[in-house]
């Protein structure tokens, strides 16, 4: 007889009952656009509504979801709104690019990201988690910001990995510069929601300038150390993500603009999804006891048995479990927004049909898609078993959208996915992180899905420090 208590049901608002009025759809989607939804973005498979003047299609139904951003995607561009949020900060981005700009940026940038390529970083992934984690060392039964550490240590591995430790970096407190920029510059002003052109100030953001300039100067400081050192010793400069993207500049590649802003997306917002998702899975883990037991059992398995840790994605499937469990209920990218370029139609397989006319917004949300209930048992419970490799063919391709679908698939899914794994094992192999009385997140969204109050968690030492290299 399964005795395990009922599952863990993190923190998420409850789904609205009644709908908000005008003026509290701008307050929300400034505070909180996670808490703007009602019980139909959670039960129906696709909802036409209004916003002011602006006709949205929320879709949940996997196959219309195939439709809008595999089969037709060239119908549709990106949302007005999620670029007049994104693009002051990304500018030409792979992000927030779109046409030939984004076709070059991404040939670009593809070579570095191949699967291939992504597992021969997995030794300095290590390297990286394994120096992290001195920092735990000797705590014993300290409170951390495992938020902020998580931040810290996605920056870590990816200014290693893809710039081979060469960033630029003004001082030593990159996570909250991050949150910074987010907070002021990755949320919705009500001029965006009325459409105003980019040029009307946005009053909300006017504090997020400082840090976005910050942010621009660490990227040109980059670019010039390492043309520099590409000028006076290129046969021994790294031949990393930065250099690669230097080569790209030129009449026949990326603008030099574009090159920089591509660095500022990696810099910026590339290790970001990874490090909330790395958080959110802490948390979760630290109150679903009986799956910690399998995680720690699986990874010391692992670890001691000297695997080499290109292989732990695949011989860990209770860690990886846990983590896809994470960005389920808690995408880092909680929206993926849409707009018909012209008149579109989809017949789902019964027959019903759904007009899309020109110009309509479509919401396709992780966020609520991940929650719904007609396509997951127990929605809003921490569950990993529905991961694992026997249960995985009952997740359909498009009910589950972490890293978006698509030709606009996050390049870096599989970097992400063995990042997670690596830092995952080190830190559950030596030590474990615990509820405490000040630990009351709550799911934000700005850029990704963020900790309100902090991610606090108390750690102690399982095992010292060894030698898996």
């Amino acid at each position: 007889m399964d005795v395990r208590p009922e599952p863990f049901e993190p923190p998420a608002p409850v789904p609205r009952t009644v709908p908000p009025s005008k003026l509290e759809i701008i307050r929300t989607v400034f505070r909180n656009p996670l808490e703007l939804w009602g019980e139909p973005s959670y039960t129906l498979p696709w909802i036409m509504t209004s916003f002011f003047t602006e006709k949205t299609l929320i879709v949940n139904d996997p196959g219309l979801i195939r439709h809008v951003l595999v089969d037709n995607a060239a119908n549709y561009k990106m949302a007005v709104v999620r670029q007049l949020v994104l693009r002051p900060i990304l500018r030409d981005g792979l992000l927030t690019a779109e046409g030939a700009v984004w076709r070059r940026s991404r040939k670009a940038v593809a070579p570095i990201f191949t699967p291939r390529h992504a597992r021969g970083f997995a030794h300095q992934m290590l390297a990286q988690s394994q120096s992290y984690a001195e920092k735990y060392e000797g705590a014993e039964g300290r409170t951390f910001d495992i938020g902020n550490d998580m931040t810290e240590l996605a920056f870590t591995i990816l200014s290693e990995t893809l710039f081979s430790g060469e960033i630029a970096t003004e001082s030593n407190s990159f996570a909250d510069d991050v949150d910074d920029l987010l907070h002021t510059m990755g949320r919705v002003d009500p001029m965006d929601l009325l459409h105003a052109p980019g040029w009307v100030p946005r009053l909300t953001r006017l504090g997020g300038m400082r840090v976005l300039a910050k942010f621009r100067r660490i990227v040109r400081n980059t670019m010039d150390m390492r043309r520099a050192r590409l000028d006076t010793d290129g046969e021994n400069a790294p031949a990393d993500f930065l250099t690669l993207l230097l080569k790209a500049a030129g009449p026949d590649g990326l603008t030099v603009e574009e090159v920089e802003d591509n660095i500022l997306t990696f810099i910026g917002a590339g290790h970001e999804t990874t490090a909330r998702a790395l958080a959110w899975t802490l948390f979760c883990v630290a109150n679903s006891p009986h799956v910690r037991d399998a995680m720690e059992e699986e990874i010391d398995g692992v670890l001691e048995s000297g695997a080499d840790p290109v292989d732990w994605l695949d011989r860990m499937p209770w860690t990886r479990a846990a983590f896809e469990e994470a960005l389920r209920l808690y995408p880092p990218a909680p929206s993926i927004n849409r707009a018909a370029i012209a008149d579109d139609v989809w017949t789902s397989p019964s027959g019903e049909t759904v007009e899309i006319p020109k110009d309509v917004t479509i919401l396709v949300m992780p966020w609520t898609l991940h929650r719904h209930q007609a396509l997951w048992h127990k929605p809003r419970a921490f569950m990993p078993e529905r991961f694992l490799p026997e249960n995985r063919d009952a997740i359909h391709r498009f009910q589950y959208l972490p890293f978006g679908a698509g030709p606009r698939i996050c390049i870096g899914a599989t970097f992400a996915m063995q990042e997670a794994i690596i830092a995952l094992g080190v830190l559950m192999h030596r030590f474990r992180f615990d509820m405490t009385e000040e630990t009351r997140p709550w799911p934000v969204q700005r850029l990704t899905t963020q900790p309100a109050n902090g991610l606090a968690l108390r750690v102690t030492a399982r095992r010292p420090a060894s030698s898996i290299s």
